[in-house]
């Protein structure tokens, strides 16, 4: 029993569990929960334009006559263009407020799918996944920001897991329609596959403009205390929302000035802390978030979701597509799991399994690719053990990085700092489309997925050695969390070892 407690938290300080927090009144959480399922949206049109392409790209090759280096460039640009976005989107929710970020977000998916659906050459289709990357990066940001901010601290964890399971219906979605369209003439069934992403933006725009409150935190830094009061009375219980709010107040004025109520940051400050001058618990911060978004693109999730059908091929699966919905359905269903569990586990077990099921299903994977891809064995193993690696990340490093890094950053360099990791992710995300082809036509199928094996395994060390237990303790509370850890650090010679 001592060994699973140092497992779960060897870095909380004087090795005290987190504290509990006061349950929020049921009507209370129902209302957090619907603001947390219309910021979601997000992800699963998100999800959607991320996936389509991973069936419609044979049919755009045949008819605009792209060749696969040119499909490389395309599909990888997209992460590199929603590294702008994500970085631009930290700006935008300082300034205009979360709720405006999310509905900004929908209009330029709205305009990057319809771009790219009525492309007729290489250059269109760049022009509008341009488009569609820079919202794929205001997506990332925008509704972990959102969610973290207007959850109550007991149930943080549940509402933060939603836009990864979202995300990944949006995926599931994507390979479905292209199944089912793929039968259409070609020309029209990848405009379709890929079109259909224009509908639901619509719908989010029109939900974040009349449903969705602005979040108690934003409100609290631009100088509406009594707005925030309101929207914390519905999401915590009016019971508790004079207690929040003034812990919200407090933490502002002691981060930011006697002032900062009435005004936010300026964005110079906020990149001078995070980047230049940071202090040590904001240094370990920004070591977790990067460190996490490093990793979680590492280990070739990328190259799964996007060139799944050349992946099942090369091991001689008879219906790539077929298999591809399959993959798809796992990672959706697996994806549920945390929404229950990461209040009540915490955020480093589950990081900590997720590691290491996927180390072990991708060296199964490349074991399958040595195999002879005329062998049922090799078809059998291939599926199942790519299945069993989208179970393992969805059941950590799918979601609970995302929820993890925007409930640790301080109130004034969340939403930049959220944008930071996320850009960072972006550029991972960027490497490994853009190289998987390359890379697996240089050391094999089976030697790419052992390299992916092994960052999965380093991801393991880093959460062990590098990430406190954040389950159960308020958004304000981090910064304090933080600054213990490094403290344990310094004075324990295990952490120090670690």
């Amino acid at each position: 029993m001592k060994k699973e407690d140092d497992l779960e938290s060897p870095l909380l300080p004087d090795g005290k569990p987190a504290p509990p927090s006061p349950p929020a009144a049921k009507g209370c959480s129902a209302y957090a929960l619907v603001c947390a399922l219309l910021a979601s949206l997000t992800s699963i049109i998100y999800g959607y334009n991320r996936g389509v392409m991973s069936g419609a790209q044979k049919y755009v090759q045949a008819d605009l006559g792209v060749s696969d280096g040119q499909l490389e460039v395309l599909i990888g640009a997209t992460s590199v263009y929603s590294l702008v976005g994500s970085l631009a989107a930290g700006w935008t929710c300082d300034r205009a407020g979360r709720r405006r970020a999310v509905a900004i977000s929908a209009a330029m998916f709205l305009a990057g799918s319809a771009v790219t659906a009525a492309a007729d050459g290489y250059a269109a289709l760049m022009a509008g996944q341009l488009v569609a990357g820079v919202a794929c990066g205001f997506g990332l940001v925008v509704a972990p920001v959102y969610i973290a901010e207007i959850a109550p601290a007991g149930s943080r964890g549940f509402l933060s897991s939603i836009p990864e399971i979202a995300g990944n219906s949006g995926i599931l979605l994507s390979y479905i329609a292209d199944f089912a369209l793929a039968g259409l003439p070609t020309g029209i069934n990848w405009r379709l596959m890929i079109g259909i992403g224009a509908v639901p933006p619509l719908f989010l725009a029109a939900a974040a403009v009349l449903a969705m409150p602005e979040t108690p935190r934003w409100l609290v830094l631009h100088g509406h205390p009594d707005e925030a009061r309101r929207v914390l009375a519905r999401t915590s219980g009016a019971a508790d929302a004079d207690r929040r709010l003034m812990e919200i107040l407090t933490s502002v004025k002691n981060n930011a000035g006697a002032g900062a109520v009435d005004s936010p940051p300026p964005p110079t400050s906020v990149w001078r802390e995070i980047l230049l001058r940071p202090t040590p618990a904001v240094r370990r911060v920004m070591l977790a978030i990067v460190g996490l978004q490093v990793f979680q693109q590492a280990c070739g999730v990328a190259a799964l979701v996007l060139y799944a059908p050349r992946v099942f091929g090369h091991a001689g699966v008879t219906s790539v597509l077929g298999a591809t919905v399959l993959l798809g359905a796992v990672k959706t269903v697996a994806i549920v799991v945390p929404l229950f569990l990461a209040d009540r586990l915490g955020r480093r077990p589950m990081l900590l399994a997720s590691a290491g099921g996927m180390a072990a299903s991708l060296l199964v994977l490349g074991l399958s690719m040595s195999m002879p891809a005329s062998s049922s064995w090799a078809e059998a193993t291939c599926v199942a053990a790519a299945a069993s690696f989208m179970a393992a990340f969805s059941l950590g490093f799918g979601p609970v990085i995302w929820m993890y890094g925007s409930e640790i950053l301080p109130l004034r360099l969340r939403a930049q700092g959220t944008g930071i990791g996320t850009a960072v992710n972006r550029v991972m995300s960027a490497l490994v489309g853009m190289t998987f082809i390359s890379m697996y036509e240089a050391v094999g199928m089976a030697g790419s997925f052992y390299i992916f094996a092994a960052m999965s395994a380093a991801a393991w060390v880093f959460v062990y050695a590098c990430l406190p237990e954040t389950k159960g303790r308020s958004l304000e509370e981090m910064e304090e969390l933080f600054d213990n850890a490094g403290a344990d650090k310094a004075s324990s010679p295990r952490a120090a070892l670690s």
